[in-house]
């Protein structure tokens, strides 16, 4: 099995889209297709599978060829609720996450981040950008040991909602990309319309 094999991807689409007027921000169009279709163009090369977490329009984004991992928990807490979905539904040894507003991500990213989690024996992996001399995490671009699921399920039964506030939790490695714009998300429909075109 290749270590590309080993991994499960899952594009975090099951937001609330509260910044971009309630709209279903993995289906809003950039160059006529949906982000988090371009999303899943870019990770599927790079993992065994892809999955989608959505809460809503699931028909939508079955029709991209994914299976739909929808929260188990009430109310959309947040991304962890995805990651949680995402781990109870993973059948194999890593799970990766990414949202689903960020067209543009790293064609490495996968690689990159199973070498440090490999290297330095955590248990997750995480990417960061480096902005103005300062390194910023992007925490919901996560590789993660399925071990790690009854970690999480006790922090969101506590109340826990912050996906840093919780990879701090475990040990974890940053893997540092230069390339900013690769990291690029969609909050807004001006954020929409100010998207360059992808190559």
């Amino acid at each position: 099995m290749s270590d590309r094999l080993k991994v499960t991807g899952l594009i975090l689409a099951g937001g609330r889209g509260s910044r971009m007027q309630g709209l279903d921000k993995g289906l809003q169009l950039h160059d006529g297709t949906a982000l988090a279709l371009h999303v899943l163009r870019r990770l599927a090369p790079q993992v065994g599978l892809v999955a989608i977490n959505a809460n809503r329009n699931a028909e939508d984004y079955a029709a991209m060829g994914a299976p739909i991992v929808p929260d188990t928990l009430p109310d959309s807490p947040g991304p962890l609720a995805g990651f949680l979905a995402g781990l109870e539904q993973c059948t194999t040894d890593l799970l990766v996450t990414v949202p689903c507003d960020v067209p543009m991500l790293p064609i490495d990213l996968v690689g990159r981040l199973q070498t440090a989690l490999d290297e330095e024996g955590a248990d997750l992996a995480m990417a960061a950008t480096r902005e103005v001399g300062d390194v910023r995490l992007q925490p919901t671009f996560c590789l993660m040991r399925i071990g790690v699921k009854a970690s999480l399920r006790s922090f969101l039964a506590d109340g826990g909602r912050k996906v840093s506030a919780w990879t701090t939790t475990l040990p974890n490695a940053v893997v540092v990309f230069d390339d900013l714009a690769a990291f690029r998300n969609v909050n807004t429909l001006a954020d929409l319309q100010a998207l360059p075109r992808i190559a």
